[in-house]
């Protein structure tokens, strides 16, 4: 498959990159960002740009791509309501409906998060967004999937971007072997994550939901595949 990959410089879309990367189901690998992302690949092209959501300017026909992995983000702490929704609604449909419109067979996952509300009318501000954001994606006509990972493990040299992320697995990262152990399906690996991804957008996979929870990331995750 053909992918189209954006936020490949967090630590999801890093551990997505390198699982496509890896995968022999992936011929190619198209990463949209506002930074470079400082590696090389055959697979690999990036475009460089201060608005992801201009498809044109990034040189891309959205009836080539079977499949666009979106894993662009902020974290909400600090934001006011309209700013965080212009970041993680507005451009994430501005992405979208184009490739909905122009490509209806592909298959687009969405990385969101565990607690989002489907109601959009919870007390949480970021849940209520995220929410908003994955109930119109599901109605654009295209194979959508929403992502709500719990707690994610970077492994295989993916770093954690975000500051808050990294003062966690720093001061709690010996405590998730213990979690894992205990509550198997509240931690994801990135690889497991990445590979995930793949496997929804790979013909074939049964996929249980629309809306993926860590138990069925995990379990998508962690199914043979081949890679180099």
């Amino acid at each position: 498959m053909n992918v189209l990959l954006f936020g490949a410089t967090g630590m999801l879309g890093r551990g997505v990159l390198r699982e496509c990367l890896r995968s022999d189901a992936v011929a190619s690998v198209v990463a949209v960002g506002r930074t470079p992302l400082g590696v090389s690949h055959p697979k690999l092209r990036e475009s460089v740009q201060g608005d992801p959501s201009d498809l044109a300017a990034a040189g891309i026909d959205p009836a080539a791509y079977d499949a666009c992995f979106y894993c662009l983000g902020v974290s909400s702490v600090g934001m006011k309501e309209e700013e965080y929704r212009r970041v993680t609604y507005d451009l994430t449909l501005a992405v979208a409906r184009p490739l909905a419109a122009a490509n209806p067979g592909m298959t687009f996952v969405f990385v969101s998060g565990e607690g989002t509300d489907s109601t959009e009318r919870g007390r949480s501000m970021w849940a209520r967004v995220k929410g908003k954001t994955e109930n119109d994606l599901l109605e654009l006509p295209f194979r959508a999937y929403m992502f709500r990972p719990g707690i994610v493990q970077p492994v295989r040299g993916v770093p954690s971007k975000a500051r808050l992320s990294r003062v966690f697995y720093a001061v709690l990262g010996p405590l998730v072997p213990l979690v894992r152990k205990v509550a198997p399906n509240l931690v994801i690996t990135s690889e497991a994550f990445g590979r995930a991804m793949i496997a929804v957008a790979s013909p074939g996979t049964e996929i249980p939901a629309h809306i993926l929870r860590p138990a069925d990331i995990n379990r998508l995750g962690t199914a043979p595949t081949r890679h180099n």
